[in-house]
């Protein structure tokens, strides 16, 4: 963190909008201090989130389309340019930034631009109303901002894309919005990510309303000695060791991935672990539940989902009482 850079009593303004609930009313980007103080901390926090999606996604053996690639309510673009980090300048034609605010807009180009001197950078849509896009279309922490209305009219944009990568905060109100979404959604795309299966949500079946589907990504490395972050922390109240996320990635490319086994299944949350067993709350092709992984049946796996280091893709075979009898990781880590 660049501590010059930072405007704090702007990033409480900002905190204060984004609690409230008010952040969607106006633009709450005054000048662009407000930005570059955001984008050194807010969006870093985002910035590990994407690259938590975009690791698994590597994993899964998943690729960008080579077309434009459009970041939609930018802010300060932290979005694609994670995105554009972890898959090369070379992985698209172009980057498109897209914000309600004009001020956004210019500070996140002048940023991309600054960074990949080499990559076509332009602000606004690439493509007009009605029109399909069919690139590769970024989204990040903007349902809590949009009405009924202009989330219909987001959805129509989305319709349009080659693939789209959907990051929102790991809240249950978020969570279920974005479950909502998603069934809106997957009798058009092939759903890459989170989810295991192609089916209705089964967060979203009768019985499962205390549940959502949440995920962690994990801070960089030496947030927790910088004495930066820490005062961050302090204004803010956040909670550095915890980076909830929910996500949803879509692809109309027939075949984008491998296919998964039928006992694919994806951890939600994370596991509770005990003596002698693990507890895990997993969704597949036939909803969600909890199993029990014994401690002496896979000691490995025990090991690393007592470290918090283990894989979140699994097959999983049970017996009738949920109980795991056979389990292997789906994510091997790729070179």
């Amino acid at each position: 963190m660049n501590p010059t850079c930072i405007d704090w009593p702007a990033l409480e303004r900002l905190r204060a909008a984004f609690l409230a609930g008010t952040a969607g009313h106006t633009d709450y980007w005054r000048e662009e201090q407000d930005l570059a103080s955001y984008d050194a901390t807010f969006a870093q926090r985002i910035g590990w989130k994407w690259d938590f999606v975009l690791a698994g996604l590597r994993r899964r053996g998943w690729t960008p389309p080579r077309a434009p690639l459009l970041d939609w309510g930018c802010g300060s673009g932290i979005a694609g340019r994670a995105f554009l980090d972890f898959f090369n300048v070379t992985s698209v034609s172009g980057l498109w930034l897209w914000d309600r605010s004009a001020l956004a807009m210019n500070f996140a180009s002048a940023r991309a631009r600054q960074k990949y001197a080499a990559l076509p950078v332009k602000s606004g849509l690439p493509c007009r109303d009605g029109e399909a896009f069919g690139g590769t279309l970024l989204l990040s922490h903007v349902l809590t901002e949009l009405d009924a209305t202009q989330l219909d009219a987001l959805l129509t944009l989305v319709a349009g894309a080659a693939c789209v990568l959907w990051i929102e905060p790991g809240t249950y109100a978020a969570s279920h919005a974005l479950g909502a979404v998603r069934e809106r959604l997957r009798e058009h795309f092939e759903v890459v990510a989170p989810c295991p299966h192609q089916g209705p949500c089964g967060l979203l079946a009768l019985g499962q309303e205390r549940h959502w589907c949440h995920h962690f990504a994990e801070p960089a490395p030496g947030v927790f000695t910088d004495g930066d972050w820490a005062r961050f922390a302090t204004l803010t109240g956040i909670d550095l060791r915890s980076l909830p996320l929910s996500y949803l990635v879509l692809d109309r490319r027939a075949g984008a991935v491998p296919s998964l086994p039928p006992g694919a299944a994806r951890v939600i949350g994370q596991p509770r672990t005990y003596k002698d067993y693990a507890r895990i709350f997993a969704c597949d092709a036939t909803g969600v539940s909890d199993r029990e992984l014994g401690k002496r049946a896979f000691p490995e796996l025990f090991r690393r989902i007592r470290k918090g280091t283990s894989p979140t893709l699994l097959e999983l075979a049970g017996d009738p009482g949920g109980k795991v009898v056979a389990a292997r990781s789906l994510e091997e880590d790729s070179p």
